[in-house]
């Protein structure tokens, strides 16, 4: 087909930027975790926008931060690396608040990626007044040229309302190349069912947990298999997952009295687990110490990074 575009754009922005939302309302549909807790993003997510003249492929990736573990240090080298990989970079910073040294090293950062284009996307405009976008847009104008860097746009979207993500799909589909579809039309996410229902149980464990727990916990799907003897039209899956964390009081707090939070968890990640793999599943939850995983090579790779 004569003028269909197909390629990779990614979002990058400080943690909490609203870089995942922005993905799922772009796909359509949830594919990247959400969570008020910064730095929830571990992987480079990728998600389909599948057009009558396009296919983008969105990666949402981790945000970029100070590392302070060896699991910070490869979140950042996997942005890095995802930066040096896409057709398109766009830099997501949240309206309600300010341009920060944080930003300004991300623009200062992608201003040394020469000729990329680069657009700079003011998100959660819900949350503000027309007038503070306006201040945020002539902030990032600012940061940009300060930076030697020339926006290819600098646009502000709402996921939450929807509000220009249908204006911001068209102009990431414009800086891609010419060329045929890169996945089957239909296909959301290219991530492996287990990596998506192992990020389903995290976010579900993430809801409610203290600010020092969150990064300490990181989920495996140890298997799934179908239950032997059912019936053929009452199909059920057996998904066996295990939730890492760094200390015992740690996982008290994942169980929680009695196994009640636990319980919880199970519960509000059966649904949308059941959704991905098409069938009704038996969801057995384990909570295991693996001490100071993110500090430690060996149990990182075994862990998925």
């Amino acid at each position: 087909m004569s003028g269909f575009r197909s390629g990779f754009a990614c979002f990058v922005g400080r943690p909490n930027a609203g870089k995942s939302t922005l993905t799922n309302a772009l796909v359509g549909d949830k594919i990247a975790i959400t969570s008020s807790k910064p730095q929830t993003t571990r992987h480079a997510i990728r998600g389909l926008v599948h057009r009558d003249d396009a296919q983008l492929v969105l990666v949402d990736t981790p945000g970029l931060h100070r590392p302070r573990t060896t699991l910070g240090q490869r979140l950042n080298d996997l942005v890095r690396t995802t930066w040096a990989e896409v057709d398109t970079i766009a830099l997501c910073v949240p309206a309600d608040e300010k341009v920060g040294p944080g930003d300004r090293f991300l623009v200062k950062e992608l201003a040394a990626l020469r000729g990329k284009p680069v657009l700079a996307v003011v998100t959660k405009t819900d949350l503000v007044t027309p007038d503070r976008v306006g201040e945020q847009l002539l902030a990032l104008q600012a940061a940009g040229q300060e930076a030697g860097l020339e926006w290819r746009d600098v646009v502000p979207v709402s996921a939450v309302a929807h509000d220009q993500v249908d204006l911001l799909a068209d102009l990431l589909v414009a800086t891609l190349p010419e060329g045929p579809a890169l996945y089957p039309d239909g296909q959301l996410t290219d991530e492996p069912e287990e990596v998506l229902v192992a990020e389903v149980v995290r976010e579900a464990a993430l809801e409610g947990v203290r600010d020092e727990l969150p990064h300490s916990i990181a989920v495996v799907v140890e298997e799934v298999v179908p239950r032997e003897g059912r019936p053929a039209d009452r199909p059920l899956l057996d998904v066996r997952v295990n939730v890492f964390v760094e200390r015992d009081s740690q996982k008290g707090i994942i169980i929680g009295k009695g196994g009640s939070r636990l319980r919880e968890i199970g519960a509000s990640s059966r649904g949308q687990i059941e959704r991905i793999l098409g069938t009704p599943v038996f969801l057995d939850l384990h909570v295991k110490v693996a001490k100071d995983w993110q500090r430690d090579p060996k149990q990182l790779r075994r862990l998925g990074f």
